[in-house]
């Protein structure tokens, strides 16, 4: 059996003892299956982190790129309350072109998440509904945040209707304090 199989990962993760402890102040628990950070909010701190696709205890995680940030979670809750999922999600059933796109936004997910290795309980599985239904906005944003502009379009447009989620003080501030 390879890393690649079923076997888990062992504990070294590329996150500092600073960004672990972070992440564990930001979720209220120590983070899971962590292997480094995949986004930085613009205060520097950690908001999205990349997941092994097998946990330590052998549980498949399907959810690459976990947001962490309780503002910018905060922030893309009250999005999902407002219907912005509905809305998405109707207009990918109407719009050949971004459903062809948000297809490719699953596959580059996948694609990313195999480099850490193939899990195939999740084979063919990503997350946040891609790519047929949009099932959570949270998912969308971290993807569109570790990936960059243009790779989801769905996470790029909730990002795009967020506030800046680290104003009007830094999180880097309210961490420390």
């Amino acid at each position: 059996m390879t890393a690649t199989d079923a076997e888990p990962l062992d504990d070294d993760d590329g996150l500092t003892d600073a960004d672990r402890a972070c992440v564990a102040r930001q979720l209220g628990r120590p983070p899971r299956g962590a292997q480094e950070v995949a986004h930085r909010c613009p205060c520097g701190q950690p908001d999205v982190v990349a997941t092994r696709p097998r946990l330590a205890d052998g549980t498949p995680f399907p959810t690459l790129y976990y947001l962490t940030c309780p503002r910018a979670a905060a922030a893309i809750g009250t999005l999902e309350g407002g219907g912005l999922m509905r809305e998405m999600e109707a207009r990918l059933a109407d719009d050949p072109r971004l459903a062809a796109s948000y297809r490719r936004a699953h596959e580059a997910y996948l694609a990313d998440r195999a480099r850490l290795g193939e899990v195939p309980e999740i084979a063919g599985v990503s997350a946040g509904g891609m790519p047929t239904r949009v099932k959570c906005l949270h998912v969308l944003v971290a993807h569109a945040l570790a990936a960059g502009a243009g790779v989801n379009p769905l996470g790029d447009e909730a990002l795009a209707a967020l506030p800046e989620w680290w104003q009007p003080i830094s999180c880097a501030d309210e961490v420390t304090a």
